[in-house]
């Protein structure tokens, strides 16, 4: 009896232990479960990267085409090849500049018998004629007449009559009107576009014409703000122009354009129109070595010396 009573103790006592090792791996294995640990390898998926689109980028055309990609508009294929939009719109006979179609092929180059769009000095718009057309009828000057007072000795001269004796005559002259005071001086080629302003704040660093380049540079701090220089329409903002970066264009009155390139952000779209002033973007460096605003002025699609139009700095 003994015997058996001490081997039911034993065993009460091994079952005892083995339910405390089993609560014991229990618990190891929640709080296992419960740890902020990595997770096991098995249960990690490929890593998931974020694609960013892919502006296509505009480049100057080799061969006179350019075909139409998404996002592109007319404005940034003129800008990029320092056309007009007008004559892109004219040659290939878009009826609005604002619609051009994806794959579309667009000439870069007049056809046969295309007009010109070429500006007058300050016009502010410019006139169109066949290229091959003279500029006009040549204009005909025919003398002045000229009134003498009627004397005999002058009705001679003019009519040819003979007189045997001319008493000399005494000529009066006319009274002399005073001569219109000369008009002032024309202002200086800015078109309609008046009291230009800087567009950013910055020191100087490169000069329209300085190794091919169309406009100045101002080096400044980043997201400096950079502010249209007159008011106008936004028609390009994106980084589609190759060598631009983060680009803004505004168009003007006179048919001016202004171009903002390396913006660390832009902060108006497209379609918005903009008042002088206005903080437009924030400087930046895409496409750039450096952060900087590179800045043109562009009329007709000509790329201008911005400085012969922004003020003086003191």
């Amino acid at each position: 009896m003994k015997t058996a009573a001490r081997a039911r103790v034993i065993g009460m006592a091994a079952g005892t232990r083995a339910r405390v090792a089993w609560l014991g791996v229990l618990v190891l294995g929640l709080a296992a479960c419960t740890s902020p640990g990595p997770a096991p390898v098995s249960d990690r998926g490929p890593a998931r990267t974020a694609v960013k689109p892919v502006t296509p980028q505009i480049a100057p055309s080799t061969n006179g085409l350019h075909t139409v990609q998404r996002g592109n508009t007319l404005y940034a294929i003129a800008f990029a090849n320092g056309l007009d939009y007008r004559e892109i719109a004219l040659w290939n006979r878009l009826e609005s500049p604002d619609r051009i179609l994806v794959g579309q092929v667009l000439r870069l180059t007049p056809p046969p018998g295309a007009v010109e769009i070429k500006p007058l000095d300050d016009e502010p718009a410019p006139t169109a004629r066949p290229l091959d057309a003279p500029a006009g009828p040549p204009v005909l000057r025919e003398p002045q007449a000229v009134l003498l007072p009627y004397s005999d000795a002058d009705w001679a001269q003019v009519s040819g009559t003979p007189v045997a004796v001319v008493a000399p005559a005494v000529v009066r002259p006319a009274p002399v009107a005073a001569m219109p005071p000369a008009p002032a001086s024309a202002p200086a080629a800015s078109g309609l576009v008046e009291n230009w302003l800087w567009p950013a704040e910055g020191t100087l660093a490169g000069h329209f014409g300085a190794a091919g380049g169309k406009g100045i540079d101002i080096v400044g701090q980043r997201n400096a703000p950079v502010v249209a220089v007159a008011p106008g329409k936004v028609v390009y903002s994106g980084s589609g122009l190759r060598g631009y970066g983060q680009l803004l264009i505004v168009k003007h009155a006179g048919e001016f354009l202004s171009a903002y390139a390396h913006n660390e952000a832009i902060l108006v779209k497209e379609g918005d129109t903009v008042s002088a002033g206005q903080k437009i973007a924030r400087m930046g460096d895409s496409g750039a070595d450096r952060v900087k605003l590179h800045f043109e002025i562009r009329r007709y699609g000509k790329p201008l010396d911005p400085l012969i139009y922004l003020p003086e700095r003191s």
